[in-house]
């Protein structure tokens, strides 16, 4: 089931994912994933339990109006006009003061329908993506927005940075982790996710936090990165396998020259 159109997702990475994760029912704590973006690896293992966790509160807001308000999130999204007017009204209205469902589809109507799914802010922390068509708008339907809602009723969703939420974390939990980067290099220079962008920095206090828990918990994790050396060095401890078809560095584009890696700790 993929639903959000999301750059750098893990939804074309799947077939090969697949058998390095974990059975639902051997997930004996809670599925946790602190960079959820567009969701297909929890989506795929459909857990029993399970956090999930973005630093993008519009993001965690589709989700929560989803779980919350499926029908009405659907028949506000079907109500938005459509039409390049319409979506720069929608885009750039002020949206902070309205219900949880009618910002749930207002975010869901953007992703849908501008250009290439990205999610992108300037300075000011406004979404300023321009359009690209109603093309993609109507794969979305009643029963897939339904049918979400229902797969998230057993999830808690969080509006964090990744260190509370692995701070959280406990034996007999899975994490799967896909932080914003861009393949083969040393940082995300230009988040796709936040306004701001996810720094070398942020890299080696996520490599921290991933020794912290492992040193404390019987947990284990599963991470898409960057191939940069740099990054691999950070888990040089830890399993470290090349994908072999990815995300390039065209947004939405995959190649057979990836740059990606899946770092692991079992």
């Amino acid at each position: 089931m993929k639903f959000l159109r999301y750059p750098g997702g893990k939804s074309k990475l799947l077939f090969f994912l697949a058998n390095l994760l974990p059975q639902r029912d051997n997930i004996k704590g809670e599925y946790i994933e602190p960079f959820l973006g567009g969701g297909s690896v929890f989506l795929y293992v459909q857990p029993e339990r399970a956090v999930l966790s973005d630093l993008n509160r519009d993001l965690i807001d589709l989700y929560r109006g989803i779980r919350n308000y499926p029908h009405r999130v659907w028949e506000t999204f079907v109500g938005f006009p459509s039409g390049k007017d319409a979506y720069y009204k929608t885009r750039d209205e002020e949206y902070e003061d309205e219900s949880l469902y009618y910002r749930a589809a207002r975010t869901l109507y953007l992703n849908r329908t501008c250009f290439k799914g990205m999610w992108r802010h300037n300075p000011s922390g406004n979404f300023n993506v321009g359009y690209g068509g109603e093309e993609r708008r109507w794969v979305i339907t009643h029963d897939s927005v339904v049918e979400l809602s229902k797969r998230l009723r057993k999830a808690t969703l969080v509006h964090s940075d990744f260190e509370p939420i692995l701070d959280q974390c406990s034996d007999g939990d899975f994490i799967f982790l896909d932080p914003p980067y861009k393949p083969g290099e040393k940082e995300m220079p230009e988040a796709h996710y936040i306004n701001g962008k996810f720094s070398f920095e942020d890299q080696v206090r996520l490599s921290r936090k991933l020794k912290e828990i492992v040193r404390k918990n019987k947990v284990n994790w599963l991470m898409t990165n960057s191939s940069n050396r740099e990054i691999r060095e950070l888990y040089s401890d830890f399993n470290v396998i090349k994908v072999p078809v990815g995300t390039s560095n065209v947004i939405g584009v995959s190649t057979n020259s990836s740059k990606e890696v899946i770092i692991s700790n079992y």
